[in-house]
This record gives C-alpha cells, structure tokens and sequence, in this order.
C-alpha cells in the first residue's frame, strides 16, 4: 500500500507516459547511456568554467528571484519525493526486514526504480547550482564541482547496476536536501539561520550511515558469489559489481572530502582580523578563499 502515491496518480492529471519514461530502460530512457552522461557532464564543467571566464569582465549578477525559486523548488521537491519513497520502503522493511530490504531482488520495485530515475534527473537539475555561482562570481570550489558532477554519475551506475541498497543513500540525501536547499533559499532572502554548521554534520553523518549499508552489501555479495563458507555471510546482495564497487569508492571519497571542509571551514583557526561568512549557497570565505558545504 501507498497511499500518498495511489492518492496522486488518482488526483492529478498526469499525462501518459512511455514505458521508457516510467521504466529505466538502458539505451532508451534519456541519459542511460555512458556517451550521453559522459556528454553532459562535460557540457556542464565547460559551461559552468566559460562562464567564469566571461563573468570576469562582467559585474556580478544577483539573481535572487531565479536563485530562490530553484532552491524552494529542489526543497520541496525533495520532499515529496523522499515522503513517496520512505511509504513504498516502509512496508518492504516491515515484510521481509532490513537485509532483505538492502540486499534483495525483489527489493527493486516498479515504483521505486520510477522515484530512482526522478532522483537522478534531479541531480541534472541540482547543476544549476554552480551557474549561479559563475553568474555570481563566487567561487568555483573543487568540492562544489566535484560532488554534483560525481552525483549524477552515481545515480547512472547504480540504475545500470540495480543496486537494491540504493534507497538508503538516497533517501538520507533527500533528507539532507529539504534542509540544505530550505537554507539556501532563506538565507538569500536575507534570513539568518544558525544552524548552517550542523547541516555539514548531517552530511558527514549521511555518508557514514551510506558506507555502513553500501561495505555490508558489497562484502555480502563478494563472500556469497566467491568466498562461501569462508568468510560469514547472510547472503548475497542485489547489483553489479562494478556498480558496489564505484558506489563504494565514491562515497568513501565524499566522507573525506566534506570531513576536510568541516575541519577547514569549523575547526581550523582564523587569524586574527578575519572573518568567515557564507552566502546563500554555503560558499564559506575566510580572507577570499572558499569551500562549498
């Protein structure tokens, strides 16, 4: 049961959709392809980099209309979406438990491969971020540039790989998201909120939770397929290989690089007559240098 789900395909006129919209379906849904992402990711870091060069003879664009609503949107955007997906999670947890949830075939529904696909789109929507920031002239962090572009690839990989795991990074990034994007969009309006610090807890936290679920399945899947009755094991896990194993070193990749913001950002010393502030897009600047949460 969904209700939430069942209440607005019921409610809302939705047009019809083609299988390959509702279903991934390699080589024909839009960018499940290794050439288009591979494409678009470029598209995106010469973008976002010519823009920065154009920008340097310009004045810097504000943009707050355009820059709220994409943050408003993507909250609550994110929201709904994580609600819809913790309701067709839920009663997969009750039913069969948490190992089945994570590791098991059948734990890849019609439904929530459909909110899997929405989650990736939406990661080529999160982009625009980092036009913003060119318009703006802020700072272009590696982290920043980094962590969106590496995202999208993420969400293809483990959709090829039907990693059955995949609702639990996902659902804490949506979780992190309705907060991060609700910050955003406040803080350009000119509110202040002190609890910026925490939501780069909360990511750190995120990803260590994401790493727990993501080892345990790739070491359930590894000792079932090739080391049974060597190593214990409660099974094996839903997913490629190749997918466990770039999910594996990518997140991994994250915790490091947001542990090193935390510590730069919250922890190192500033010297004295300086002053960290962060814009509205968590730029955070000590002396013009910058990191992005």
């Amino acid at each position: 049961m969904a209700p939430i789900a069942d209440f607005l395909l019921a409610n809302i006129p939705f047009p019809p959709l083609p299988h390959y919209l509702t279903h991934y379906v390699p080589g024909v849904t839009p960018l499940s392809t290794p050439t288009s992402v591979v494409t678009a990711l470029i598209t995106y870091l010469a973008v976002v980099f010519g823009l920065r060069e154009v920008m340097k003879s310009q004045k810097p664009q504000k943009l707050q209309f355009l820059f709220q609503a994409h943050n408003i949107i993507l909250s609550i955007g994110s929201g709904i979406l994580l609600v819809l997906m913790v309701e067709e999670v839920a009663p997969i947890l009750f039913k069969g438990g948490l190992f089945y949830a994570i590791c098991h075939d059948d734990a890849w529904t019609e439904r929530l491969e459909f909110y899997y696909m929405i989650n990736y789109y939406i990661k080529y929507v999160e982009l625009l971020d980092t036009v913003f920031l060119a318009m703006k002239k802020k700072p272009l962090a590696f982290l920043h540039v980094f962590h969106h572009s590496a995202t999208a690839l993420l969400c293809f990989t483990q959709l090829n790989g039907r990693t059955s795991v995949s609702w639990v990074p996902i659902t804490l990034n949506l979780t992190v998201h309705v907060l991060m994007y609700y910050y955003y969009f406040a803080t350009a309006g000119g509110a202040r909120i002190w609890w910026k610090k925490y939501l780069t807890s909360m990511q750190i936290i995120q990803f260590v939770i994401d790493l727990v679920a993501v080892y345990f399945g790739t070491y359930s899947y590894f000792v079932a397929t090739y080391a049974l009755g060597k190593l214990p094991a409660l099974g094996t896990c839903a997913g490629t290989e190749g997918a466990a194993v770039f999910g594996c070193a990518l997140l991994t990749s994250y915790l490091g690089l947001f542990i090193n913001f935390y510590i730069q950002t919250y922890k190192k010393p500033v010297g004295k007559g300086t002053k960290v502030t962060a814009n509205g897009n968590g730029i955070a600047h000590v002396n013009g240098s910058a990191k992005k949460e």
